[in-house]
């Protein structure tokens, strides 16, 4: 039997007392327990309860030692790192004074144990805190009561990440074209990825957000990879949102969160993919909880989003605040020099294939400067060139490469955006009104955003200054003009204020 003993400091262990105190006959402790929950109801919430000590149960009191019981060992040691003494006050409450206390892991089928002997004597109320996740024996019987969603015949599969998301073998560092657009995302992946195992980085969580097809799950699946490769013991978890939740779901369905939680609770690096797509108040507050015990217990956590925390308007506050406090990271739109050599990786990697395929460099520079989007539609611009050679035995030329790519470059253009379009986001993402940004208010907080829209409004429309002066509340053309122009000024010193301009340019354009 696995379990965590603490007891108060006046008081000397007595191991026969122990043993006795289990050997006692089974005593009916349901109305107490009942006292007890009202009052952990009360100190810590129904959430945190329902959380945490829905599933506890009193095995044993007897001479002031009381045995308590969970059916799995991360809720006995959440519980004792963090509500020891919470739970050490209630009791004593209800049953009067108590001079040790054990939590252990309960097995189905067989009854409660004493402790082992040589376990460490240590202060009553205080000693949980000195015992981490590790510090407990792992036995093989401490994990049978695990349940229906995660049977011990899984364990070494789940290991191996098979509850996780398919990994892509060709999305490794390898592959991974880097230029300035990428570059800070790369090396922070690069960093975890080589970090040496038990030591996390100071940047946890790492959050990448970008538009689709950048490169986000490219880092996702190198990072997975490159940890597995280096340190195969590690668990490493990589998984979208969508089957994060499905996975909760499932648990739900079969009557076992709590298999749930000790599986996603106990990986060393944990991925998620695409958490913009994550849904629901229940599914949310479980993700927060995952999460939280894996950043506290100083484990990896990596998460990728089409937008910053900031604008995750699904996800709550709480949780947005908690990812923004490690280090967020963007990847831009890739710049041209970027686009060619993705383009020449993507050329090599099809010349392995048929070596009698030829493409000059005017081809590739033709392409790079008509395709201004990620590697997705380069690597699909680059195949349509292809393709049409193959199929028509036409020599590789610019005029072909035009003649492949017409429509492809037509459907890449932006749609029509409209001013309304770009109020919404600048307000959302400033946290202005929209009706301050229309108003003659000229506090800085507003002034800037406002200027901010406006130059939007001129790159992204063909609205003349007259027009979108109108638009912004009724101002002169030449108001517009000066805002156009001093953003335009302040972007070529600021390169903050470019990066959260190409960022809202690309939210307006996705809208």
């Amino acid at each position: 039997m696995d379990g965590v003993y603490f007891q108060n400091e006046a008081v000397q262990r007595d191991g026969s007392a122990a043993a006795a105190a289990v050997r006692t006959a089974p005593t009916d402790f349901s109305a107490q327990w009942e006292r007890i929950s009202q009052r952990l109801r009360s100190s810590l919430g129904e959430d945190l309860y329902s959380s945490w000590f829905a599933r506890m149960d009193i095995e044993q009191f007897q001479d002031g030692r009381l045995v308590v019981s969970l059916p799995t060992r991360f809720l006995r040691n959440w519980i004792v790192s963090h509500y020891s003494d919470t739970l050490a006050h209630a009791c004593e409450a209800e049953l009067g004074t108590i001079t040790a206390l054990c939590v252990q892991v309960r097995t189905r089928g067989l009854p409660v144990r004493a402790l082992p002997q040589e376990r460490p004597q240590t202060a009553f109320g205080n000693a949980a805190r000195s015992l981490g996740r590790d510090s407990a024996p792992r036995h093989d019987g401490a994990d049978q009561g695990f349940g229906t969603y995660r049977d011990r015949a899984d364990r070494s599969s789940e290991r191996t990440g098979d509850r996780g998301s398919p990994l892509d073998h060709s999305l490794t560092f390898e592959t991974f074209v880097v230029g300035r657009s990428n570059a800070l995302a790369h090396a922070a992946a690069m960093r975890i990825a080589e970090a040496p195992g038990g030591q996390p980085l100071n940047f946890n969580p790492l959050f990448i957000h970008s538009a689709a097809g950048l490169g986000k799950t490219h880092l996702l699946n190198a990072v997975s990879w490159r940890v597995r490769q280096r340190a195969p013991g590690r668990n490493v978890v990589f998984i979208t949102a969508e089957r994060f939740m499905y996975h909760f779901l499932a648990a739900l369905k079969a009557r076992d969160v709590l298999s749930f939680k000790d599986y996603f609770q106990s990986v060393d690096v944990l991925i998620i993919d695409d958490l913009q797509f994550l849904q629901g108040k229940s599914m949310q507050q479980e993700f927060y909880h995952t999460f939280n015990s894996l950043v506290d217990s100083k484990r990896q956590v990596i998460v990728a989003a089409d937008v910053p925390p900031a604008q995750l308007e699904s996800i709550d506050q709480r949780m947005r605040s908690r990812l923004a406090g490690g280090l967020v990271v963007d990847i831009e739109g890739p710049e041209l020099e970027l686009r060619r050599d993705i383009l020449k990786a993507r050329l090599t990697d099809a010349r392995r294939k048929d070596t009698s395929l030829q493409l000059g460099d005017d081809v590739v520079e033709f392409i790079a400067n008509r395709i201004t989007g990620g590697g997705r539609e380069l690597e699909g611009a680059l195949n349509r060139v292809i393709a049409r050679h193959e199929l028509t035995r036409s020599p590789v030329t610019i005029e072909l490469a035009a003649l492949a790519l017409r429509d492809l470059a037509q459907a890449a253009e932006p749609a029509r955006v409209r001013i309304d379009d770009i109020l919404k986001v600048v307000g959302r993402h400033y946290n202005v009104a929209r009706a301050d940004l229309l108003s003659p208010r000229r506090a800085q907080s507003i002034v800037r955003p406002r200027q901010v829209g406006m130059y939007l409004a001129k790159k992204l429309t063909s609205r003349s200054l007259p027009e979108i002066g109108r638009r912004f509340g009724g101002r002169d053309h030449s108001t517009v003009l000066h805002a156009v122009r001093k953003i335009e000024e302040l972007m070529q010193s600021d390169d903050r204020l470019a990066r959260e301009v190409a960022l809202l340019m690309r939210l307006i354009e996705h809208q």
